[in-house]
């Protein structure tokens, strides 16, 4: 009889180290940070098609996770939409930090191009990278939506903000009411969120010019300085310089003709 080749079956390494008594870890494939993967995915959906009208699904898909994560790290909606802007909170810092650093002086014609200068130069520089873009999207489109979600943010990053570049433009401006000032600040805020979130100008300048494009800051800057100083006129001084007398003219005395007698 031909003596039979045994059949040698190999066996995996998790096997061989059980029989050989080696406890084994199986090694974990790198992943990303899934919060952060949620948080991102949220904020685009956000920017591209509103907060109402994106669903916890739909997130949990584009960030690749299983379902039940966004809500494990983030509860509900609107505390993910909270939280996106908690994120993204030091921008408003560094908004802030620039304020501070401008002197103040009302005589001066630079302090008004300074002030808003460091109003929106770290926004336009945040809608031009790559990992600020959508958030200053949904900055420029959601925040001024009548929801209660929008309000809260408002409240609790913007306002204070607001206020502090109101005053500061009170004093560039004293001679203006606190009241008008803050309608200023309204339109400068318009015209830099239509800056972040008009697509028309591709189109109206027949290829031109691009949108949001940084380059174009100083014009609008400009833009807005213009506007205020125009809505905001200072008044005119008053002449020091007395009115000159007029001279009275001497009042001419009418010759009266003696009448010849009749004859």
């Amino acid at each position: 009889m031909n003596a039979r080749t045994p059949t040698v079956r190999k066996r995996s390494a998790t096997q061989a180290a059980r029989t050989s008594g080696v406890p084994t870890v199986a090694p974990e494939p790198a992943r990303p940070d899934r919060r952060q993967a949620i948080l991102l995915a949220a904020e685009k959906l956000f920017a591209q098609h509103g907060y109402h009208a994106v669903t916890i699904r739909q997130i949990a898909e584009e960030a690749g996770v299983p379902l039940a994560l966004v809500g494990y790290y983030f509860g509900p909606k609107h505390e993910l939409f909270h939280a996106i802007f908690e994120h993204w909170s030091h921008t408003i810092e560094e908004r802030l930090a620039r304020l501070a650093a401008v002197t103040i002086d009302p005589d001066d014609a630079r302090t008004l191009p300074r002030i808003i200068e460091a109003f929106t130069a770290p926004v336009l520089a945040l809608r031009a990278s790559t990992e600020g873009e959508y958030y200053a999207l949904l900055v420029a489109r959601e925040l001024y939506h009548a929801t209660e979600e929008a309000d809260r943010v408002l409240r609790g990053y913007f306002d204070p903000l607001a206020e502090a570049y109101i005053d500061a433009l009170h004093v560039a401006l004293p001679h203006a009411t606190h009241g008008q000032v803050a309608w200023g600040y309204q339109f400068a805020l318009g015209a830099l969120l239509h800056h972040l979130n008009d697509s028309r100008i591709e189109r109206l300048s027949r290829g031109e010019n691009r949108r949001a494009d940084p380059a174009v800051a100083p014009m609008l800057v400009n833009f807005i300085v213009g506007g205020l100083r125009a809505a905001l006129p200072r008044p005119k001084a008053a002449s020091k310089v007395a009115p000159k007398a007029v001279a009275a003219k001497p009042s001419r005395t009418k010759k009266t003709i003696p009448r010849r007698p009749q004859p």
